[in-house]
């Protein structure tokens, strides 16, 4: 995150621009405006906070709907006078009840792989008791990596016989595991199709 000294707060009479973005899809979600106290304590907690112009008060995105915005990282502008909030949303942003402040769906081009994304960064954020993925972050990355080689090996096996059924499901778990490793060793989807992408070039 960035230095919050290189921030301008003085041109915007104490306040300056948010743009928040889904730090999995890229969507921009919002725009909002942040003091001092408001950045500090988004860092802070985890949960993006903004000044609100109209109550002249802090106020935590999601206070009242429990649609929090959960902080990924904080970029300042080439000026010093804008944030680009990256941030994971617990459902939609909007008080209209849209997944956006512009009435745009927040579609990512992995569909339901970022809503796993999700949900298994949220057990490790969040463990939960009986959970299988709980129970692989608490046993370590050893045991993850482990796991997904495992699971490859079955793909493998799979791999050599006429059952696509059983094929697709071995697929399925590694995949699964290898997601978990992901989320363990804090590598997001995005960045592995950015590598992807890259590669194509």
């Amino acid at each position: 995150m960035s230095d919050v000294q290189v921030i301008d707060f003085d041109k915007g009479d104490g306040l300056i621009p948010a743009i928040v973005q889904d730090a999995r899809t890229d969507q921009v979600l919002m725009l909002g405006y942040m003091n001092e106290v408001a950045l500090a304590r988004t860092r802070a907690t985890g949960k993006v906070t903004f000044f609100s112009r109209s109550k002249q008060r802090l106020w935590v995105k999601g206070e009242t709907s429990g649609n929090f915005l959960h902080l990924e990282s904080i970029k300042v502008d080439c000026d010093g006078d804008t944030l680009l909030v990256r941030a994971r949303p617990q459902g939609p942003v909007c008080h209209k009840g849209t997944d956006t402040c512009f009435a745009e769906t927040n579609h990512s081009p992995l569909g339901f792989l970022h809503t796993l994304e999700g949900v298994i960064h949220d057990r490790r954020e969040h463990p939960r008791k009986g959970s299988y993925t709980t129970s692989l972050f608490e046993r370590g990355i050893n045991k993850i990596a482990q796991k997904v080689g495992e699971e490859a090996v079955e793909v493998v096996i799979e791999a050599k016989d006429e059952n696509d059924d059983l094929f697709k499901n071995e697929v399925a778990d590694l995949l699964y595991h290898l997601m978990i490793l992901l989320e363990a060793k804090k590598v997001s989807l995005t960045e592995i199709v950015s590598v992807l992408e890259t590669r194509h070039q």
